[in-house]
């Protein structure tokens, strides 16, 4: 499955029954201008290939990952939201600019968010299930 990912898109995984992850690819696909980005719950079953792959273990990361297929990377918490922001336009790639502040610093404020999500915003009960409108954007 990984490898039917477009070499001009990028793979954001997320937590499929989180509501501020749900909200988040939301907001993403509406400012996805130049049709960059892919989506996938990591409960998904690309997101189960990418997390053997690259060897997560998933009760340490409770983060989004950014998977760009041409440099065969993953990406992790803040450097992910940030790199994904740099393509979104005015005002969200404004954001990029937190890309220079040393990660173990942006990460701590991330890991505070993500640790208290379900708490603050919720949970849902399974993944979201895209409208027919949006189908295109999420990989299976």
């Amino acid at each position: 499955m990984i490898d039917k990912i477009p070499k001009n898109k990028q793979l954001i995984l997320f937590d499929g029954v989180c509501n501020l992850c749900n909200s988040s690819v939301l907001y993403v696909i509406k400012r996805d201008k130049k049709n960059k980005f892919l989506f996938a719950p990591l409960q998904s079953d690309v997101g189960k290939e990418v997390i053997k792959k690259f060897n997560i273990v998933t009760e340490k990361t409770d983060s989004i990952l950014l998977y760009n297929p041409i440099k065969d990377k993953i990406t992790y918490r803040s450097t992910a939201a940030l790199l994904v922001a740099k393509h979104l336009g005015l005002p969200s790639n404004l954001l990029a600019i937190f890309l220079i502040v040393p990660s173990f610093i942006r990460n701590w404020a991330y890991n505070f968010i993500a640790k208290n999500r379900y708490k603050w915003y919720g949970k849902k009960e399974s993944c979201m299930i895209p409208t027919p409108e949006l189908k295109a954007k999420f990989i299976d």
